[in-house]
């Protein structure tokens, strides 16, 4: 079982999971504890971060600056600073909170992090977009009107209304237009031919993919963003909120490859992500299909497979899959034809500071619930067998 390596993670059944491998500007935690941020002092001044978010403040958006992470993660943080700073140009609350957000990264991470920023900087001053209006959320042209109808109601019932969930945490649902499935092609398409063109050594999405391409990477972070804030973190607050639904802060968008010169299958993983995304853009092609086999801790990522857990999905272009990073799964061979595919790791750093805290994930990880009614099996038959005990003691004086 792996973490975080292949379509949506990946290293092969059998091994230790591991923590995911990719830094894309999102994820590299703020340090928090429950839904407050810990108090931390900074060398900018000595004022201290508020212990809980100012709710009615609205913040700053940071969509058009050039930053170490994710812009989302800025806007997040803006409502702990101290009352003090929140009338305070951008700038100075920029530094002061990237002093914060480096202080929690180790010293090799942070050169990772200037590395890749440096990587992105390289291509965006230089690979010229095919489809200029991808890089700007046009959620009418993006979207099917079922699905922006269910976001604009925003409720439970409107999403289950557009929903299949064919096995336990997996929703299907259809998504994207077609029209911008085939835009988001042809620009992957002018963007790897750039790449042979200018012999531009590429990054892949992940260690397992030979073939795909990270969006963020030339200049679609910020759109994939709002993707996930306005369109994806509704659903999963709802859905997904026992895994940080309601608090996805950053992510990692990518595509990948599959078929005749091109990656063929997916090794069995879970994802570096709290929920993933995964869309099919096309083209034809046969094979292909999702195997999901239960959602696990770190702690029981690799125990088995219970019969109801065990479930298969054949993709439909436009179609979307959402279910959690922990949902264990792979892809079989595509045995004919080009399958592309849209993947967004969407991520809450609340989540995995408050998962560092927490033995028992019996509200999502299949193993930890047979665990928590083993035990209380276990107790109800031992209180019934004292209860004997008494009850016998009593009839035989």
């Amino acid at each position: 079982m792996s973490s975080g390596q292949g379509e949506s993670g990946g290293r092969q059944e059998g091994q230790l999971p591991a923590s995911g491998s990719v830094v894309t500007g999102g994820g590299n935690g703020v340090v928090f504890s429950g839904e407050s941020i810990r108090p931390a002092v900074v060398s900018l001044s000595n004022q201290r971060l508020r212990l809980n978010p100012n709710k009615e403040h609205k913040p700053d958006t940071y969509d058009d600056l050039q930053l170490d992470f994710s812009p989302s993660i800025f806007s997040s943080l803006e409502r702990y600073l101290p009352p003090s700073m929140l009338g305070m140009p951008r700038d100075d609350k920029v530094k002061f909170m990237r002093e914060i957000l480096l202080k929690y990264l180790p010293h090799g991470e942070r050169n990772r992090v200037q590395k890749h920023r440096e990587y992105r900087q390289k291509i965006i001053s230089s690979y010229q977009p095919l489809h200029r209006e991808l890089y700007t959320m046009h959620p009418a042209t993006t979207f099917v009107p079922s699905f922006l109808k269910a976001i604009s109601d925003n409720t439970e019932e409107s999403f289950r209304s557009i929903m299949s969930e064919p096995s336990p945490g997996v929703f299907t649902f259809e998504m994207l237009q077609p029209r911008f499935c085939e835009l988001l092609l042809a620009e992957v398409e002018n963007f790897e031919k750039w790449v042979n063109d200018a012999k531009f050594r590429i990054m892949r999405p992940n260690t397992m993919n030979r073939y795909g391409a990270v969006l963020d990477d030339f200049g679609l972070e910020t759109m994939l963003d709002k993707f996930m804030e306005g369109f994806i973190r509704p659903i999963s607050r709802v859905f997904f909120s026992e895994v940080g639904g309601s608090t996805l802060d950053s992510h990692h968008g990518f595509i990948v490859e599959y078929g005749n010169n091109r990656d063929v299958d997916l090794g069995f993983h879970v994802d570096d992500s709290e929920v993933t995304l995964n869309v099919c853009l096309g083209k034809q092609f046969s094979g292909g299909e999702l195997f999901f086999r239960g959602t696990r801790c770190d702690k029981h990522v690799n125990t088995g497979t219970q019969s109801e857990e065990t479930f298969d999905y054949s993709h439909v272009p436009g179609q979307a899959v959402l279910h959690r990073g922990r949902h264990r799964h792979g892809a079989r061979a595509t045995t004919s034809g080009h399958r592309i595919n849209l993947l967004l790791w969407c991520r809450s750093s609340v989540f995995r500071e408050m998962k560092k805290y927490q033995k028992d994930f019996s509200g999502w990880c299949g193993e930890c619930q047979r665990e928590k009614k083993e035990r209380q099996r276990t107790s109800i038959a031992a209180t019934k067998l004292v209860k004997s005990f008494f009850l016998l003691k009593k009839i035989n004086g």
